[in-house]
């Protein structure tokens, strides 16, 4: 199963396993149907995250900022078990997709009234940057191959350490001022993430092909659309930090 292990957390080879691979029968995954998949969560995440950023423009801020504390800790505790039991997800999929469109739309609002526009431009670097990447990946361009998978395995574990480290640190009074400065450095490390979550699209793509290809049960369409929503919303904050920071510097 390594021709399908993905530096996606939620995205491994052993999913396919534990979904039972060869029993799949007549009713199986197909990349047509996880890109539809993939389309309705996106919908949701936008219908949500609407909703919230209509409330911080109303004036609302206060109850918008609950409905993201209940979004990105809801949509934490969904996508556990929708990565611990993926026969579920076709429900719980589209339960994260709109618990964390709650949040986006809430802080994407509060850094858009600091700063204007750059809400519209992550969407529109995140879309890009997507897009771009299913350009390289479907001519070819960049292949998921086995020293490729490791080599962004590896820097993915290495950003998510750093994240954790530096969420310690700040729990002790110690913040690591660096990773959240306008500065330079600040800079540098958010754009080297960015890549880094751009190159998981690249697992992602290969992931839900080979799944496809392997005739994986139909409801792995939801966890496949799932584990690329992921890669999105990642990248997408990451955009809209950097977008910020940028702005800040004025």
């Amino acid at each position: 199963m390594r021709a399908i292990r993905s530096s996606n957390p939620v995205m491994t080879g052993k999913i396919y396993e534990k979904a039972g691979i060869l029993s799949a029968g007549s009713s199986v995954m197909t990349v047509n149907g996880s890109i539809n998949k993939i389309g309705l969560m996106l919908l949701l995440v936008i219908g949500a995250a609407a909703y919230t950023w209509n409330m911080v423009m109303g004036a609302d801020a206060g109850r918008a900022g609950t409905m993201a504390i209940v979004g990105a800790v809801g949509g934490f505790i969904v996508a556990l078990i929708t990565v611990f039991r993926p026969q579920s997800s076709a429900i719980t999929a589209p339960i994260y997709a709109i618990l964390e469109g709650l949040f986006l739309g809430a802080i994407s609002a509060i850094i858009n009234a600091k700063y204007p526009g750059v809400a519209f431009q992550a969407v529109l670097l995140t879309i890009g940057t997507l897009f771009t990447m299913l350009f390289l990946y479907r001519s070819g361009r960049i292949r998921a191959t086995p020293r490729f998978r490791r080599g962004v395995m590896m820097a993915t574990g290495a950003v998510f350490f750093a994240y954790l480290i530096s969420w310690i640190m700040s729990l002790l009074g110690m913040p690591m001022g660096f990773m959240h400065s306008a500065g330079p450095l600040g800079i540098l490390i958010n754009l080297v993430i960015i890549v880094i979550a751009a190159l998981n699209l690249i697992m992602d793509f290969d992931f839900i092909e080979k799944g496809s290809q392997l005739g994986a049960p139909k409801y792995m369409e939801w966890y496949g659309a799932f584990g690329l929503m992921v890669t999105l919303i990642w990248l997408y904050i990451e955009f809209l930090r950097l977008l910020a920071r940028f702005s800040g510097r004025d």
